[in-house]
Formats: C-alpha cells, sequence, structure tokens
C-alpha cells in the first residue's frame, strides 16, 4: 500500500504508527495511515487485519482514585 521511499513501517511493525497519515478526520476521531492502520484520538489502534490494539491511557495522580 505504502509508496513512500524507503517505506514506511508496516502494520505488524512496532513503530507502525510512523507510518504517513493518508486521511485525518478529528472531527470524528480518527487517522488512516498508508500502511492501512487505523488510529482513534484515545490512542486505539484497528490493524487492517481485524486485530485491535487497546488504547494506552497513562493515569496521572488526578486521575487515581481510591477507596474510602
Amino acid at each position: 500500500m505504502c509508496q513512500h521511499q524507503p517505506p514506511c513501517p508496516s502494520a505488524d511493525s512496532a513503530d507502525r504508527e510512523a507510518a504517513h497519515l493518508v486521511a485525518h478526520h478529528p472531527e470524528q476521531g480518527w487517522s488512516l495511515l498508508c500502511n492501512g492502520v487505523l488510529l482513534f484520538e484515545d490512542t486505539g489502534e484497528l490493524l487492517p487485519d481485524g486485530r485491535v490494539i487497546a488504547p494506552c491511557r497513562p493515569l496521572g495522580s488526578e486521575h487515581v482514585v481510591t477507596a474510602a
């Protein structure tokens, strides 16, 4: 799918997010990369083969909830 030189990382590569943008729709919360990966604004990913990469949401101290 990628026509760039050097080619962008494949969808199976650890650095797949480094591929070039093909479509960007921030109003809908997603972007398509030239390697076929769909990136979502919550950091989740949908790979071309249908696998899902769960969002990576680090919790800062302002988001930690403690039980009483």
